[in-house]
């Protein structure tokens, strides 16, 4: 990434691969349970139980001991080598047709839309991993992976594996602002009188500090940018799709028995409200106000933080120990 600042974009796709994918599982590994949480304050069904992040901490822990803080962590980390694959990839391709040549220094706004194309282009690995996941972190018992996507299979065919879809990719255009906040940190530091601090990334390079401020803040916009869509997505795929019934009072024969009765009057009790991304976004906001968007944002941003940090500054020890 910081290559950007000296206005290379050509990078070694191989060696790009590689650094993504074990910068992906190191983050995942650190922020996993912070995601726990988040998905738990998210979930209407769950969202009552807890009162703060540390009390969700300690009540998962509790309840479900320390391995239920990992619970759903199979899917996204058996997919974070091609998730991270397509990000950078499609970073650098997005970049690149935007440049009249190799060597031109990308503009911050080109960042952005490079970030937000390359979001769009993972919703197609991160959609069926998170569905996934949500199921099994929403989950108070103990279920497997592949338990949890051959129900959503058998239930729904592989459509239902693209439950949500939509919110999913809306969400990850956060990816533009997740790129720009760390490119623009990055920047300002190189602007900087440049102190005697030790520089992963070479003599000209930004020094670990600038990485590490960088990716935080990096992982903070990002999901400011975008977290009432994350709201509206485990929403959506924290329930199954579900067809309203024609008689009131008859349950529809594929209902999910979690999924909660908010059905509005008139309305048979088992018709889901988060069908769609608008019907969800209107029904969370008649039901429970603009705050619902921002519920879960506390345990969310400090996941971040360190998350971020070891993503990119994996990420770059990695590609420039190898160049």
């Amino acid at each position: 990434m910081s290559d950007l600042l000296e206005g290379q974009v050509e990078l070694d796709p191989t060696l790009d691969f590689i650094a993504g994918t074990v910068a992906g599982m190191a983050s995942l590994t650190v922020g996993f349970p912070f995601d726990t949480v988040k998905v738990r304050f998210q979930n209407p069904t769950t969202a009552a139980k807890y009162h703060s992040t540390l009390h969700a901490v300690a009540t998962i822990v509790r309840e479900e001991k320390f391995i239920g803080l990992y619970k759903g962590i199979t899917s996204p980390l058996a997919t974070v080598a091609l998730m991270n694959g397509l990000v950078f990839a499609s970073y650098r391709f997005f970049m690149k047709i935007q440049l009249e040549h190799s060597q031109a220094i990308p503009t911050l706004a080109q960042i952005t839309l490079a970030g937000a194309g390359s979001g769009i282009v993972s919703s197609i690995i991160t959609t069926p991993t998170e569905l996934i996941k949500i199921r099994q972190q929403s989950s108070l018992i103990p279920t497997s992976t592949h338990a949890v996507a051959l129900q959503i299979f058998r239930e729904a065919g592989l459509g239902g594996l693209y439950r949500g879809i939509t919110a999913t990719a809306l969400r990850d255009c956060g990816y533009g602002a997740y790129f720009l906040a760390y490119e623009a940190t990055l920047r300002y530091f190189a602007s900087r009188p440049t102190e005697a601090s030790p520089r992963p990334t070479g003599q000209n390079g930004p020094s670990w500090p600038a990485l590490l401020i960088a990716g935080g803040l990096a992982g903070i916009f990002g999901w400011l940018a975008t977290f009432p869509l994350d709201v509206v997505k485990t929403r959506m795929q924290g329930t199954a799709r579900a067809p309203v019934s024609r008689t009131p009072g008859t349950a529809s024969p594929t209902s999910n028995p979690t999924t909660p009765l908010l059905a509005k009057p008139g309305q048979p009790p088992d018709a889901n409200p988060y069908q769609s991304t608008m019907s969800t976004i209107i029904h969370s906001y008649r039901t429970e106000g603009i705050s619902v968007f921002f519920r879960g944002l506390a345990p969310t941003l400090i996941r971040a933080i360190p998350v971020n940090m070891v993503t990119f500054a994996t990420f770059e020890a990695i590609v420039h120990g190898f160049s």
